[in-house]
């Protein structure tokens, strides 16, 4: 029985040797021979294949801007490896984030009874820092979490691709947990 892995390893290493040499076409080589393995893989530690998904695309544009490092790795293959599962671990992290950004948002907007606020003063202030989003994050914002949209028909509604409404989504986010987090402390400190 041949060696499947180390003939992978091999393939791996010499496509990244052409791409840090310039050959565009490498990538998308190397994307069609590693893709399926590395989505499995990543997929088993997030428990969610468009995470997986999100991850190895992750990976591979970091792969595209510096070819170099993978290209120069002592095992290349078992280096973009790594590179996916700490891609993979970065979105689950960032997801647990999210998910308790929307925990909050709707905890404050259905039951702001828990905050020293009065209800109108929370909703306002929620209002605000969602009025403060750019438009297009806002409303992915407000049809995901009030709407309990699916980012399929989101991007069905707006036209754009399911990954362009997810990115949206978690920019919007990221910025609505800096704003709000704010507001909790100094309630919480006032």
């Amino acid at each position: 029985m041949p060696d499947h892995s180390e003939s992978l390893a091999t393939r791996v290493w010499q496509l990244c040797l052409q791409l840090a040499e310039g050959d565009v076409a490498a990538l998308g080589q190397l994307f069609d021979l590693t893709a399926a393995r590395l989505v499995r893989y990543a997929e088993t530690i997030s428990g969610r294949r468009e995470d997986a998904e999100d991850a190895l695309q992750a990976a591979m544009t970091k792969l595209a801007q510096h070819p170099e490092r993978l290209a120069q790795a002592e095992q290349p293959w078992a280096y973009f490896v790594k590179m996916v599962r700490n891609e993979t671990l970065k979105l689950a992290e960032s997801r647990r984030s999210r998910s308790r950004v929307v925990e909050l948002l709707r905890t404050w907007v259905f039951r702001p009874r828990f905050w020293s606020l009065p209800d109108d003063d929370w909703r306002e202030q929620i209002q605000i820092a969602v009025k403060r989003l750019p438009p297009e994050q806002a409303e992915v914002v407000i049809l995901k979490i009030w709407e309990e949209l699916t980012f399929a028909e989101i991007a069905d509604i707006l036209g754009e691709s399911p990954n362009t409404t997810a990115s949206r989504y978690r920019y919007a986010l990221e910025k609505l947990q800096r704003t709000l987090q704010s507001l909790a402390e100094e309630v919480r400190h006032g």
